[in-house]
């Protein structure tokens, strides 16, 4: 098993566009859900998504969190759509 930071670090060496643990991207655990729950936010723009625990693995394996990286992908093209 991995903590949240580890994990939350691993997001950010995949996807380095989005910033630091804890100021951009916060990273913490639903034991109700029994998944992870990754907060993003860029300026005024903020993100919550749910990454199943096979999707965690995944991306702890060095291998590219899909679904997250979709969600990642909007939230980015929304910021730069906003900086025009």
């Amino acid at each position: 098993m991995y903590t949240a930071n580890q994990l939350c670090e691993k997001i950010i060496s995949i996807y380095p566009e989005i910033g630091e643990c804890g100021i951009d991207i916060n990273v913490e655990y639903n034991k109700m859900e029994n998944t992870w729950m990754v907060h993003l936010k860029k300026g005024s723009h903020k993100l919550d998504h749910f990454l199943e625990t096979i999707d965690a693995d995944s991306c702890m394996e060095g291998k590219k969190c899909i679904s997250l990286g979709l969600e990642i992908a909007q939230l980015m093209k929304n910021i730069k759509g906003e900086q025009f």
